[in-house]
């Protein structure tokens, strides 16, 4: 009797423990946020069979709503199809060319002008020496993506490891001398309803053809404005919108500023009072929520353990994903103010 009692409470224990594990596992089947991370991005495509000639480049000249210059597409895939040289200064060979085959160009995803993506880092502005830490962080396995899908952040910190450090020295310089808009970059608009959209292989989120709509649920929606111009153009000046549930700016200001009795610190004690960046402290205003909301997931969750991170842990452990999600939304709809470094030169 006592035998048969004893499997009896295993069983009905293994049979609880399962229903607690069967969605958890779930869960991290289905990834972390999936509208912030795109845990759910079509894999790249299939390199083609060996000795498959190349496409023939379309040779036709394209232009952008945002600049006066020309282009082919296969310039643009290149690196050569610069829309906005006014943006910056003379790129070092590592930021226009990189060093095949180890090291891609740091502008094909980071842009030329460095505004970067939802799917990757906005890298404009950023001081050199929180640019370098973070390298350094990518290099000794110190940050890695709560989205083991993310192929682009195993990508960074494949390539921190062959960058010398004259070369991240010469990007971080580089990138730290651009200023991020101010404004109209994106641009936040709260709604119940969204476009339809879908994931491209590189994780940028793009609408759909037509008109169709769908509820916004407990997302933030960001897609580029002009498919065309930001998808095969790569436009640094082409926009976004990010779409975001109604209510999340008084959200996300509240707990920006005020700290939400307690839920959190103001982001303005280390950051700066219109979040421009205080020292080796990055700025945030005005950058993609989808990179901002990935940042403070990453470092709530023990997947960033670099230098300066333990600083962000109290200001994170508290916070829910409607938090975390309001606090980029309404980050991002902060005017972007020059780097308080770059004010007092």
């Amino acid at each position: 009797m006592k035998n048969s009692l004893s499997v009896l409470v295993i069983a009905l224990f293994a049979v609880a423990f399962m229903a607690i594990a069967g969605p958890q596992q779930e869960n991290q089947k289905a990834g972390p946020m999936p509208w912030a991370y795109a845990g759910d991005a079509p894999p790249n495509p299939p390199p083609p069979p060996p000795g498959t000639p190349p496409p023939t480049p379309d040779p036709t000249p394209r232009h952008t709503p945002t600049s006066s210059l020309t282009f082919t597409v296969a310039q643009v895939r290149s690196g050569n199809g610069d829309w906005h040289p006014e943006d910056h200064g003379a790129m070092p060979d590592i930021v226009a060319h990189g060093r095949p085959p180890d090291i891609i160009r740091c502008s094909q995803c980071h842009l030329h002008n460095g505004r970067g993506r939802m799917e990757n880092g906005p890298v404009a502005g950023l001081p050199v020496d929180y640019f370098l830490q973070t390298m350094s962080d990518f290099k000794n396995g110190l940050r890695v993506s709560a989205e083991p899908r993310k192929g682009n952040a195993k990508r960074m910190a494949a390539i921190a490891k062959f960058l010398t450090d004259e070369e991240t020295r010469a990007a971080a310089q580089y990138y730290a001398g651009i200023p991020f808009p101010s404004e109209g970059w994106i641009k936040v608009v709260e709604g119940k309803t969204v476009p339809k959209t879908k994931l491209e292989s590189d994780g940028l989120r793009v609408k759909l053809d037509g008109n169709e709509t769908e509820p916004i649920g407990d997302r933030i929606v960001e897609v580029p404005d002009n498919t065309e111009a930001t998808s095969e153009l790569r436009d640094d000046h082409s926009p976004f919108t990010a779409f975001v549930p109604v209510g999340t700016l008084k959200k996300g200001e509240a707990l920006v500023t005020t700290g939400g009795g307690g839920k959190t610190v103001q982001c303005a004690l280390c950051h700066g009072e219109k979040l421009e960046g205080i020292g080796p402290v990055p700025p945030l205003a005005g950058r993609t929520p989808s990179y901002i909301a990935r940042q403070l997931y990453d470092m709530q969750h023990g997947f960033r353990k670099g230098e300066w991170t333990g600083l962000m842990q109290k200001a994170v452990e508290k916070l829910t994903e409607d938090d975390i999600l309001a606090i980029s939304a309404y980050i991002t709809s902060r005017p972007a103010a020059p780097p308080l470094a770059q004010k007092m030169q």
